[in-house]
């Protein structure tokens, strides 16, 4: 099985540039620079079928098919690595940020030349302190050895690069918050259209990728799109980077073809649960995701699969849920974090999540009532797509409505006995 994200990979630091040259690396960019277009760059990404790896899911190569190009397309254009990975639960593109710097660098490269950028930024988080240096060490091997700066390799491509470092709020990992906060604003979100590719950052045109999705790149441009699209075990095309965290025997995470199923991944992969200990679900793509459950361990962790069986691919990183957890103790905490990370621009998100954590802090404490729950599915409804300014609020609502759905029970015997059942 083919792991072309990590199989290069050491187990005891990052790959010095040197380790990566020897692994085929910046061989991509020398083909594309050498004997390609930035039209046959993006075509190449294209026909590979490349999804985004944030959690959305958008086809990388159509995205970038947006930007204007030639003589008359506004100047400077950017590119951006979106590393802010601040879902809860998520911990795949540090993984690739620690281990193969280079591997992002040289995919942001062969991004910004598809769409002749001029600067290309890695939005860090803030905590990923390691990350941080060994980014910067590695943008300067790779700026000593002529792969940035003025043209590149020989070639008449010239590309700045530049590693911006995240003032720590889980919206700046939205990407019209995140060029707020690149511009030096709050990370509030932006109406849309305009869309970053034609108006961005500081109204120039800009792509915004995932950390994942541009390590992707390189391989991609140098062994081409079919082999791309065979690695996969489902209609999306490659690997994903899975991880598992929770009460299982191995948490972790895994390079493996996308689509391969949650039972593979949790009984195989992660050693199945704990001695003593049961499942009775998983948020299968971080915290803002609908939770699934042991009826859903043979659905196919690729976009369409996990969204037929009523949730979101998302990140790919599951959440395990045991038997002796209080499923509602657990969205309460998630419903805290959201209610804390709102940027409070639009009321529907900001007051009611808020007043989400409330009523679920008072189920907890023994203090609920029975028509709580009428309250907290009807703000889950209000909070679905399209009723807020971004589509923060309807990811925080995902977990509680799922819950009400496959936990009611546990939600109806806190109010029952006054006591969370669990303590």
């Amino acid at each position: 099985m083919e792991r072309p994200l990590t199989e290069a990979m050491r187990p005891d630091g990052p790959l010095t540039l040197a380790q990566y040259e020897k692994a085929s690396g910046y061989q991509a960019l020398r083909k594309a620079l050498q004997g390609m277009s930035p039209q046959q760059v993006t075509q190449v990404v294209k026909d590979s079928n490349l999804r985004g790896r944030g959690g959305a899911g958008f086809l990388t190569g159509f995205k970038w098919g947006f930007v204007p190009l030639g003589e008359g397309a506004p100047r400077p254009k950017y590119i951006i690595a979106n590393a802010d990975e601040m879902e809860p639960g998520t911990f795949k593109d540090r993984l690739l940020l620690e281990r193969n710097p280079h591997q992002l660098i040289e995919g942001l490269i062969l991004g910004a030349y598809a769409i002749q950028a001029d600067i290309a930024f890695i939005f860090l988080r803030c905590e990923y302190k390691e990350a941080e240096q060994i980014l910067r060490l590695a943008m300067q091997e790779a700026q000593r050895a002529g792969y940035l700066g003025k043209n590149i390799l020989g070639s008449d491509f010239s590309l700045e690069m530049r590693l911006h470092v995240s003032a720590g709020r889980y919206m700046a990992g939205e990407e019209t918050g995140l060029l707020n906060a690149l511009e030096g604003k709050r990370a509030n979100p932006r109406s849309k259209p305009p869309f970053p590719q034609v108006s961005g950052l500081w109204g120039k045109p800009t792509i915004i990728n995932n950390v994942e999705t541009l390590s992707n790149v390189p391989h991609i441009v140098l062994r081409g799109p079919d082999w791309f699209r065979a690695l996969s075990s489902s209609r999306d095309a490659g690997t994903k980077l899975y991880g598992v965290s929770g009460r299982v025997r191995r948490p972790g995470l895994w390079e493996l073809p996308i689509g391969t199923p949650i039972r593979e991944i949790l009984e195989g992969q992660a050693g199945g649960m704990r001695e003593g200990y049961r499942l009775r679900g998983i948020l299968p793509g971080g915290a803002s995701t609908d939770f699934l459950t042991d009826a859903h361990l043979d659905v196919k962790l690729d976009f369409d699969s996990v969204q037929q069986a009523g949730s979101r691919l998302g990140t790919g990183t599951m959440i395990v849920l045991d038997d002796h957890s209080c499923p509602v103790g657990m969205v309460l905490n998630l419903e805290h974090f959201f209610a804390q990370e709102s940027c409070g621009w639009c009321t529907p998100c900001w007051g009611g999540l808020q007043y989400i954590e409330q009523l679920l802090a008072g189920i907890e404490a023994g203090e609920g009532r029975p028509e709580d729950l009428e309250q907290l599915e009807a703000h889950a409804r209000f909070l679905a797509p399209g009723h807020t300014y971004c589509a923060f609020a309807p990811g925080a609502a995902e977990p509680l409505q799922s819950a009400l759905k496959y936990f009611r029970e546990d939600f109806e015997r806190h109010i029952r006995e006054k006591r969370c059942p669990w303590r």
